[in-house]
């Protein structure tokens, strides 16, 4: 990030977002509320005495394609959404099958596709 000061003495602040290879958010929800099913656009029919909701960012963001293919092989969980675009991955299953599907995709992506992974953190 630089700043500077233009002519009218206003700080102008230009951000620049330089892709790395790295994971970095991956985040479970156990036990959702039903209403962040439905703002999410994701399926409300589910069990939510059951359910976790699984969010993840990297970059390159071509990477949560790779990323989702993993987690749905590694667990019985479902992809909510994925987007190539902005790197962006949610999956849904019971609390153990998100958890085992966020695991195996960082696992995955620090061991095999050397990227830096965050902790997986959980509410």
């Amino acid at each position: 990030m630089a700043d500077f000061m233009d002519l009218n003495d206003r700080m102008r602040i230009i951000q620049e977002l330089v892709p790395g290879k790295q994971i970095t958010l991956a985040h479970i929800i156990a036990n959702p509320d039903k209403i962040l099913y439905k703002k999410l656009g994701l399926d409300p029919s589910v069990d939510y005495a059951k359910s976790a909701i699984g969010i993840v960012t990297m970059s390159p963001a071509e990477t949560a394609i790779i990323a989702a293919d993993i987690a749905i092989k590694a667990s019985g969980s479902e992809i909510g959404f994925v987007d190539r675009f902005s790197g962006t991955l949610i999956v849904t299953g019971t609390v153990s099958e998100v958890e085992a599907a966020l695991r195996a995709l960082c696992e995955y992506s620090e061991k095999t596709l050397g990227f830096t992974v965050c902790a997986i953190t959980k509410t």
